[in-house]
């Protein structure tokens, strides 16, 4: 594993990849941090922070799209999955240099507390802690865009549906809002819902007779569940729709200032969830 994490690290800052990452990341903090916090004396981080994470949705999938994309194209990965090294390792090697080369702007950004300090007074506690919700927050993006890469060949489909996927996520708050509260709304919300993850598994298993077998048990329990019990439909996909929302877990973190565990635990629990989708994928194209 640590072979690969070497190898793919180098890979990204053979290539302008890494350096264009690292660059961009630091110019957008550093403009929002020169305007909010030393041009009008705002002395928190969290709010130029979080002001630059629309940038992840770009940023993200240009990092990514390449991660396991470019090894299905040029046909390299065969001889990487019979490697004595097993696919967890192979996974959590890749991820691991995509998350180091996300963790040197964030190094970078470390020491803005600093610099503050010199001009007055500042909550390291707070400043830091928005830092780590930041980079968390970047970790479970990245690990999004991972995923995706290993479902394809292509490196622009790869970007294309991760941002389309974090674009998603980024406007779900808004999103949620436009649904009604009424049961029937929330059982066709399922439905769909239902049917795009129907369609992920047959891209991933290419078995649309076990997909279609998924889908319709999957409808006949929400039909059973909607006229045994309408009023858990009420309001529910709302409610649903915002645990998608992976940037309002990061705001106790970011912009308030406040340590909860269950973010922490939301967001290694998002970046193993698509970890182990990752590997999954790659099995089934090892294997087939």
């Amino acid at each position: 594993m640590k072979a690969i994490y070497k190898k793919e690290f180098k890979s990204y800052f053979n290539s302008m990849m890494g350096y264009v990452f690292v660059a961009f990341v630091l110019l957008a903090v550093s403009i929002y941090f020169s305007a909010f916090n030393l041009g009008m004396g705002y002395p928190l981080m969290g709010s130029t922070l979080s002001s630059v994470v629309f940038l992840f949705l770009i940023l993200v999938p240009i990092l990514t799209m390449r991660s396991l994309s470019e090894e299905q194209k040029n046909k390299t990965d065969q001889l990487l999955y019979t490697s004595p090294v097993s696919v967890g390792e192979i996974v959590f090697g890749k991820y691991l240099a995509l998350i180091s080369v996300f963790a040197i702007p964030v190094l970078v950004i470390c020491l803005y507390p600093l610099i503050l300090d010199g001009y007055g007074t500042i909550d390291f506690g707070m400043a830091y802690l928005a830092i780590v919700g930041f980079f968390l927050l970047g970790c479970a993006y990245i690990s999004i865009g991972f995923f995706i890469s290993s479902i394809t060949e292509s490196q622009i489909i790869a970007a294309v549906i991760s941002f389309g996927v974090l674009l998603f996520t980024y406007l779900i708050s808004g999103i949620s809002g436009f649904f009604a509260d009424t049961a029937i709304t929330s059982l066709m919300a399922f439905t769909v819902l239902l049917l795009v993850f129907c369609l992920i598994y047959y891209i991933m298993a290419k078995n649309i007779i076990a997909s279609a077998a998924v889908f319709v048990l999957g409808e006949a329990v929400l039909v059973a569940l909607y006229f045994a019990k309408r009023t858990w439909f009420e309001g529910a996909i709302a409610k649903v729709l915002k645990t998608f929302d992976l940037a309002a877990a990061s705001t106790n973190m970011i912009q308030n200032g406040i340590l909860d565990i269950t973010d922490i635990v939301f967001y290694l629990s998002v970046i193993g969830l698509f970890l182990f989708f990752t590997v999954q994928s790659i099995q089934k194209k090892r294997w087939s």
